[in-house]
């Protein structure tokens, strides 16, 4: 299946906007349905921060992580994209990369009323969000 490439391909496919909070989510319900491991890495905290982690992301909670030097802060945050989509729609040549459903910069705007349906949509990797 190719991706769409313009906004009216976009909306005929189904797609949806989601907040991080809720792609995060849904993607952990299905790593969890899965049971892939979660933090690939993370060793000896499978029964107190990583349960603490995964009720804050169902939740969708903010949370903050504390602790001492060597306790997999960084490697936790550095996990968490795993929990994000593969691929995310932008508007192609916005530089704060705009959800084409609700674009914020005045380039994304102006494309959408200029343009339509036939704005041009590209794929942002989870890597480059």
């Amino acid at each position: 299946m190719s991706l769409p490439r313009t906004l009216g391909e976009l909306k005929k496919s189904g797609y949806r906007s989601r907040t991080v909070k809720e792609e995060m989510r849904e993607n952990l319900i299905r790593m969890l349905q899965s049971r892939e491991e979660l933090f690939p890495g993370i060793i000896g905290y499978d029964t107190t921060v990583i349960p603490g982690l995964v009720n804050a992301l169902l939740s969708r909670h903010d949370f903050i992580l504390l602790g001492l030097r060597g306790q997999a802060k960084t490697r936790i945050l550095r996990g968490l994209v795993r929990f994000l989509d593969e691929q995310m729609p932008v508007i192609a040549g916005t530089e704060t990369n705009d959800d084409p459903f609700a674009p914020v910069s005045r380039k994304g705007r102006e494309a959408i009323v200029s343009l339509g349906d036939g704005t041009p949509i590209e794929w942002l990797s989870r890597d480059a969000r």
